[in-house]
């Protein structure tokens, strides 16, 4: 490509860039100064939906037969052009009678999949026109629109290092009722030896994690995206910037600063901690490889589904082979629009080589079906939570989320409103190492992902995908109360993940009951069981553990100090119903379990422990 082509396509690909969302907001631009770290400034909420931007000349297709001559699979989609502008033309849907614009290959993806760039510029309608017309032809497997992603954070305070914040800030860390429980499990596990892949916009240099970054790639092939010179793909995965000027990225769309989203959700994986330095990481031990998908304006699904491709071991034509594939692939970014035939494809692939695929569930408080990728399948698909454990407002929710972790309420908390990070203080290009705060399902999924990586690294043998996230819905802690919208099994807790994990076969870790809370909504099969746990002191009167409500039939059993089972327990309650109660008059100090067995189906029920 010469000098003259390349200036032209990036101002064609400048031209349409439509119907993008503003997903990162302008972060502060106050001197350091105005960072205290009793009172950082606030200077965004959560809580706007997030869009996708529609190629208006890219197409993804996938044909029955890749053996097929390419001029014949270009006969079949320029044939369904034809048809499907004629068509537009008989509706009277284009002005002035124009030529039927022809599609050429820019590329094949890792899937096998080819990515097509039309001659011409055209829109939503007339694309979709070409899309349906295509997927009647007999020799394409499937066909659409090459949409553009975003990522799914936004930026809130930040902060000037001058002391560690771990104390002060990252609540999303501890056992508070919405975070995730992560002390415990740093005694056990620290994620050594794993690699998790963050596909996402880059990462900048950060004296707190830049140990823990092994070499990654930028997979962007837009220039106007990646602001680099050209669309080769490089080695390194810095994060450039993904700032964009007033109607860059779309009519009416406000200037944005650089987010450096990517730097904030490696950090939440793998900053180093015990270093008396800022914040810590969830998996100290663990590798961040930073895969650059998103620069300015989002990315496309083309690269995302080669850079899915690559980290999981793939093959991606002109890109080194990886040596050391992830066994985690992060991704916190998405789009409208259930899943897609080609990012489907890519998952399905990484996942039958080993890797894990975690996503977050999207900030439109919608339905995740209706999102991608966290609508596909063989995804662990996040939801955020608040510092109370419940649902953030702008988290997507619905049947297809696996679970939720820290992703922050917003300002309504505080300084507890927003997770706590690495990050950059430019506002284009970047400036200098940082910490900040932000908000939405982007930082919820990194926690799971890391978590992911503990796991990993302490498992007598590395699980299987299927497993892996079995175990981390297994593991979960019940949310403190119902949510409003279903946002998966619950609340992720990493001691419990990694206790579970070193369990012996059969052998399940124990949900912690706090003092006259009810756990609500726990449901289970026949022959089911789960197990509880609380810590009574000495001097209690009375200790009363109950279930009560829903529908089915359990029975309770009790020990203090050991795990009961259904055939040895120092207590019991086996009435028909759900209704059950254990009371133990003057109990010893000690851990009292509670196992919760179903004798039928059951759904709905309520566990509680009270200590008077």
């Amino acid at each position: 490509m010469n000098d003259n082509d390349n200036t032209r396509n990036q101002r064609m690909n400048h031209k349409i860039r439509t119907g993008l969302l503003a997903a990162t907001i302008a972060a502060c631009c106050a001197a350091p100064s105005a960072f205290a770290a009793d009172a950082p400034a606030v200077v965004a909420e959560p809580g706007a939906p997030n869009g996708s931007m529609i190629s208006s000349e890219r197409l993804i297709v996938t044909y029955k037969d890749p053996t097929l001559r390419r001029d014949l699979k270009l006969a079949a989609v320029n044939a369904a052009t034809r048809r499907a502008h004629a068509g537009q033309m008989a509706a009277a849907t284009l002005g002035a009678a124009t030529a039927a614009p022809t599609v050429t290959v820019m590329r094949q993806l890792g899937t096998g999949a080819e990515l097509l760039r039309l001659s011409q510029r055209l829109s939503a309608q007339e694309m979709h026109a070409i899309v349906a017309e295509a997927s009647a032809d007999p020799s394409i497997a499937s066909i659409q629109l090459d949409r553009v992603m975003t990522h799914t954070g936004l930026v809130g305070p930040q902060l000037v290092p001058n002391d560690p914040y771990y104390g002060t800030y990252q609540w999303h860390l501890k056992n508070t009722a919405g975070g995730a429980n992560v002390e415990p499990a740093r005694d056990m596990a620290s994620g050594a030896g794993v690699v998790v892949a963050v596909l996402d916009t880059g990462i900048t240099a950060h004296p707190d994690l830049d140990p823990n970054i092994i070499t990654g790639y930028d997979f962007i092939t837009d220039p106007f995206v990646s602001r680099r010179a050209d669309g080769s793909r490089v080695a390194g995965g810095a994060d450039l910037g993904d700032w964009a000027a007033a109607d860059e990225c779309g009519a009416g769309r406000p200037a944005t600063n650089s987010s450096w989203h990517g730097t904030h959700v490696a950090g939440t994986i793998a900053e180093l901690s015990n270093n008396g330095t800022g914040m810590a990481g969830i998996a100290p031990g663990a590798k961040v490889m930073p895969v650059r998908v998103l620069g300015r304006c989002g990315g496309y699904t083309s690269d995302i589904v080669d850079a899915i491709t690559w980290a999981s071991g793939g093959t991606v034509a002109g890109v080194p082979s990886l040596a050391r594939p992830a066994e985690v692939i992060n991704m916190s970014l998405g789009g409208s629009g259930s899943c897609d035939a080609a990012t489907q494809t890519a998952i399905d692939g990484a996942v039958s080589r080993g890797t894990l695929v975690v996503v977050a569930a999207g900030n439109s408080n919608g339905d995740v079906a209706n999102f991608s990728p966290a609508s596909c399948n063989n995804v662990v698909s996040v939801g955020a939570a608040r510092v109370t454990g419940a649902r953030a407002s702008y988290s997507n929710y619905g049947p297809l989320i696996d679970l939720s972790a820290p992703g922050g309420g917003g300002g309504v908390d505080g300084n507890n409103g927003y997770v706590w990070q690495s990050i950059n203080t430019g506002a284009q290009s970047p400036g200098g190492a940082s910490y900040g705060g932000m908000a939405g399902t982007s930082m919820a999924s990194p926690h799971v992902a890391a978590v992911a990586a503990l796991v990993q690294s302490v498992a007598p043998t590395p699980l299987t995908p299927a497993a892996l996230e079995a175990l981390l819905k297994q593991s979960v802690r019940a949310f403190p109360a119902a949510p409003d919208q279903p946002v998966g099994a619950g609340l992720l807790d990493a001691s419990q993940a990694v206790t579970l994990a070193l369990a012996p076969p059969g052998q399940e870790p124990a949900t912690p009951l706090t003092n006259k809370l009810a756990v609500t909504g726990v449901s289970g099969a026949s022959g089911t069981t789960r197990l509880y746990s609380i810590v009574v002191p000495s001097g209690a009167r009375l200790l009363n553990l109950m279930t009560y409500g829903g529908t089915g039939d359990v029975s309770l059993y009790s020990s203090r100090d050991v795990t009961p089972t259904t055939s040895a327990a120092q207590w019991m309650s086996v009435r028909p119903g759900n209704n059950e109660t254990i009371r133990i008059a003057s109990p010893a100090a000690g851990t009292y379990y509670l196992l919760v067995s179903g004798e039928t189906k059951y759904s709905g029920l309520s566990v509680t422990a009270r200590i008077d």
